[in-house]
């Protein structure tokens, strides 16, 4: 049996300073199969360029573990070799106590990068200021090529990969991308070279509009300005594709009734809070559709044949529920749609349930009528497929709409209030379909 000392020991033995550095994906696939401590202690004895690269490549949530696993002094150190909208992030997840202590170490070792952060921290969550990079440069258009490179090669960290340029009044002309820059003649003027800008940002703008910004445009990067049209940083297309991940994986959980907050290495008992809240109402729910059931007990009893069909009849139900609540939340999440889309989204779903139930009702008949040699039966089967899976796929659409329009999170347990309307929908439509051909089912 492998120990965690042996995992461990085989993590570190893999994890060589030169892995790391080539192959950072791998080593954060690895490194997230490590308790936090374990992880926190590897990492804490490489170099800091190091971690600083496999960094992004450490599934969401588990960056967040990682830093608050490593010592308090490294947490300062490493602070400061992040990017700033990583670093932000990563402060505010943090207590306040635990924020505070690093920000006020910060003020001592580098008041520079303290001052930064502690500006970032002001804004509010969810805006283009806390995605935003403050690592961007501009120049003037008059600004020759070798001029630029020269002043590029002074700079300390990493060089963003687009360049700004302005005129003498500071308003934003243009962009240039590094590698442009690059292959160009020294004593070319940027502003002879650079490109028009495609849009703009501002520091107060919401997530959700710089990455439908994002979406329309798919440019590398955009500029962010601050209230005076001055510009304070960039958003790069990686880092809105790195928050919509996290996104997706928030939603995948919080559909199903688990916390945003809770992690894979999370404890159970923090689990157990998290979940039995949505378990308890998940059991109310079931009980409601019991109670459909209940109803029709007397012709269960008559045809028993009902009680062996009717899970087919909600599993499929709440199959082609959930496939339409999968594809209706990527909608939402990617901005594809929003709330004005619904009728749109609800007649294609009604459609695609309708077909789908007219094929699955014909496999379905004919298995049952092998099965029981009843036409009736089968008849009873095939319509409630129909009528149970249009009902479905207009749910799985309508549910997350539904949400989001009331402005509440529309992936906040939608799997659950789904499932409660696909049983009821499988049970109504079966049992009650079969009560009004109950003259054509076999009785016993």
């Amino acid at each position: 049996m492998v120990t965690t000392q042996d995992k461990l020991e085989s993590a570190i033995a893999q994890l060589s300073d030169t892995f790391l550095s080539d192959y950072p994906l791998k080593s954060a696939q690895l490194l997230a199969t490590l308790t936090p401590k374990e992880a926190a202690r590897l990492l804490e004895e490489k170099p800091l360029y190091v971690v600083n690269r496999l960094w992004k490549f450490l599934p969401p949530g588990i960056a967040e573990v990682f830093f608050c696993a490593f010592r308090f002094d490294y947490q300062v150190e490493f602070i400061c070799h992040l990017e700033s909208h990583v670093a932000v992030g990563l402060l505010s997840k943090l207590d306040a106590t635990s924020q505070q202590a690093v920000l006020a170490a910060l003020s001592v070792a580098q008041p520079s990068i303290y001052a930064e952060l502690s500006d970032l921290l002001v804004y509010p969550e969810n805006t283009a200021a806390r995605m935003m990079s403050c690592r961007v440069q501009a120049f003037y258009a008059e600004t020759t090529v070798a001029e630029a490179l020269r002043q590029l090669k002074r700079l300390k960290g990493q060089v963003a990969d687009v360049v700004y340029v302005q005129n003498a009044e500071q308003v934003l002309i243009g962009e240039l991308a590094i590698t442009v820059l690059v292959g160009s003649a020294g004593k070319a003027a940027l502003g002879s070279l650079a490109t028009p800008i495609k849009a703009r940002l501002n520091v107060m703008d919401h997530k959700d509009q710089v990455i439908e910004t994002f979406e329309g445009l798919r440019c590398r990067a955009l500029p962010v300005l601050d209230a005076q049209q001055q510009l304070v940083g960039q958003i790069r297309f990686f880092d809105v594709y790195q928050s919509t991940k996290e996104e997706l994986v928030s939603d995948m959980q919080t559909m199903v009734g688990a916390s945003k907050d809770e992690k894979a290495l999370s404890s159970s008992w923090f689990a157990v809070k998290k979940r039995l809240p949505w378990l308890q109402i998940n059991l109310l729910t079931a009980f409601a559709a019991a109670a459909v059931v209940g109803a029709f007990e007397g012709l269960i009893a008559q045809v028993t044949a009902l009680a062996i069909l009717l899970p087919v009849a909600a599993g499929q139900s709440g199959n082609a529920g959930a496939q339409a609540l999968a594809v209706t939340m990527r909608g939402l999440t990617l901005r594809e749609i929003s709330t004005r889309h619904w009728y749109q989204v609800m007649l294609k779903e009604m459609f695609v349930g309708l077909m789908n139930g007219v094929a699955i009702a014909i496999t379905c008949g004919v298995g049952v009528y092998l099965w029981s040699q009843s036409l009736g039966l089968s008849l009873v089967i095939s319509l409630a497929m129909i009528a149970s899976l249009v009902i479905a796929g207009c749910s799985g659409a309508i549910v997350p709409i539904a949400l989001k329009k009331l402005g509440l999170d529309p992936a906040q347990s939608s799997s659950i209030v789904l499932t409660t309307i696909t049983d009821i929908a499988g049970f109504m439509s079966f049992l009650g379909i079969a009560l009004l051909l109950a003259d054509m089912l076999p009785k016993g």
